[in-house]
C-alpha cells in the first residue's frame, strides 16, 4: 500500500509553551519523515493559520525549527482542524497515487482526531503514530491521558470502511 506521513500543526505558536513529551514526539516525526522519504513516499506539513498568533508567515505560524524539512516535501495551509477541509491535501495525496497516510503531530484531542476520522471519510487506512501526536494538559485530563485515549478509541472506529491503527513510530514501515 503507497502511504504517505502527514505531520501536522507542529509549529513554533503551538509549541510554546511546549506540550507534553515535545522533544520525543519531534524526534520520532523526524524519524518517520526519513524513513517516508527512503521509501519515496510523500511527506506532507500541515500549517494551521488563524488571527494573532498564526497568521500566515508569521513567527508563530512557522514550522518548529526542531523539523526535518527538505526540498521535494509538501505544504499545506488549513484555518480548522481537518487538514483536509478546503486544502488540497486530498488533491496531492490522490495525485501521488496514496491509499494510506501515517499521522502524527498536534493537538491530540483537535486536529490530529479530527484529520484522522476525515482520512478515513476520504477512504484512506490511516495509521496514527501514537507516540508521534501530542497535546497539553487540560482541566480535565492530562496529555498523556489524552493521548493513550485517542490511540484507544480512534482504532476502534470501523465505520468507514478502511482500517484505522495506532503503532508506534518504531513499528511504522513505508515499504514493503
Amino acid at each position: 500500500m503507497n502511504l504517505a506521513l502527514v505531520v501536522i500543526d507542529v509549529q513554533r505558536g503551538l509549541f510554546e509553551p511546549q506540550p507534553a513529551d515535545a522533544d520525543g514526539v519531534i524526534e520520532r516525526i523526524n524519524a518517520l519523515a526519513d524513513k517516508a522519504r527512503e521509501a519515496a513516499a510523500p511527506v506532507v506539513f500541515v500549517q494551521h493559520e488563524r488571527a494573532g498568533d498564526l497568521e500566515a508567515e508569521s513567527p508563530g505560524w512557522a514550522l518548529h525549527p526542531g523539523l526535518r524539512v527538505i526540498e521535494g516535501d509538501h505544504r499545506i495551509r488549513k484555518t480548522t482542524p481537518d487538514s483536509f477541509l478546503r486544502t488540497g491535501l486530498d488533491e496531492v495525496l490522490s495525485f501521488c497515487g496514496v491509499e494510506g497516510v501515517v499521522l502524527c503531530g498536534y493537538a491530540t484531542e483537535f486536529c490530529v482526531d479530527t484529520t484522522t476520522r476525515s482520512a478515513a471519510a476520504h477512504g484512506y487506512h490511516v495509521v496514527l503514530a501514537s507516540d508521534a501526536h501530542t497535546t497539553h494538559d487540560k482541566p480535565h485530563a492530562d496529555a498523556q491521558q489524552i493521548r493513550a485515549h485517542h490511540n484507544a478509541t480512534l482504532p476502534a472506529i470501523r465505520s468507514f470502511g478502511v482500517g484505522i491503527r495506532a503503532l508506534p513510530a518504531a513499528e511504522i514501515a513505508f515499504a514493503g
